[in-house]
């Protein structure tokens, strides 16, 4: 069985959080609330809390994985972060009721932007940022 103080500092575990919280082909603005909640995305570990904004990525795991490998630009101020080459679809998730899982109402907003994305090594870990194209 892990430590679960040890589940983030992996890179596979960082990485499968990451694709669990962050990348979704499917996800629209009106399933903020339900996604959220089945995904079990809070702001900390620790508390339960409602996490302020999540943002989802209209793509697969493939193609948001290419942003590390040759699908992006490294960022010469952090040598992790890549910005993806082309935009993506992203539905941004923002919190405006609640402070304790499972009681987070979101509201959903739509828009295509370039992302940017921490790596370890060729697996996307950590969302940025999106750059509005």
């Amino acid at each position: 069985m892990k430590n679960v103080d040890n589940v983030d500092k992996l890179p596979n575990d960082r990485y499968k959080k990451f694709i669990r919280q962050h990348v979704f082909g499917a996800m629209n603005v009106q399933r903020c609330d339900s996604e959220i909640r089945t995904r079990r995305i809070t702001g900390s570990q620790d508390d339960n809390s409602c996490k302020e904004v999540n943002t989802f990525i209209l793509a697969n795991n493939k193609q948001v994985k290419a942003v590390c490998t040759g699908g992006g630009t490294r960022r010469p101020e952090n040598r992790d972060l890549y910005i993806s080459n082309k935009p993506f679809p992203v539905v941004t998730c923002t919190l405006i009721s609640g402070e304790r899982h499972p009681r987070c109402e979101y509201r959903g907003h739509r828009s295509t932007r370039r992302i940017v994305v921490g790596c370890a090594g060729d697996r996307p870990t950590h969302f940025e940022e999106g750059v509005i194209v």
